[in-house]
């Protein structure tokens, strides 16, 4: 039985619904890449210069460690999205929960490996690793807003 309040077409169905491929998102994900891209340049641009104001060396090699930080992070979350854009939904959890894994694994390693050095500035790694990280999740928003997608997957029956 049909719902009387949904269209239908003279033989009593429901509508011919579009078939979308499992890539209809792809744009979103590389629209964010090119974003994180201008904004990671920026700040090694802009960061990296106030940063050898502020504190010389040790404040250009805390930004730049901050923006490779910032670009492993959110660089591997959106290359996993490209990735795994046309793979089954299982397969892009196990991506992308390895990729955060891996990151996590990463961080630690690299913290614990810095945390007594003195060559960085930390509060100005700290900064551009949090202005890195804010930023991505800003831009990933604003390229979602910027692309037309569809909210679900019509599944023809």
């Amino acid at each position: 039985m049909t719902n009387p309040t949904e269209p239908q077409n003279s033989q009593g169905d429901l509508p011919e619904v579009p078939e979308l491929p499992h890539t209809a998102n792809l744009e979103v994900f590389k629209l964010s890449f090119k974003f994180l891209g201008y904004l990671l340049v920026a700040l090694l641009v802009i960061g990296g210069g106030v940063a050898y104001w502020i504190d010389g060396l040790p404040g250009l090699w805390g930004a730049l460690m901050g923006v490779g930080i910032a670009l492993v992070f959110s660089g591997t979350t959106i290359w996993s999205m490209i990735h795994t854009a046309d793979k089954s939904p299982n397969y892009l959890m196990g991506v992308v929960l390895g990729a955060w894994f891996a990151k996590i694994v990463f961080m630690i390693i690299v913290i614990a490996s810095i945390r007594n050095e003195e060559f960085y500035n930390k509060p100005i790694f700290a900064v551009i690793l949090l202005i890195g990280a804010i930023g991505s999740a800003a831009l990933d928003i604003l390229a979602v807003s910027k692309v037309r997608q569809p909210y679900v997957t019509p599944i023809k029956k």
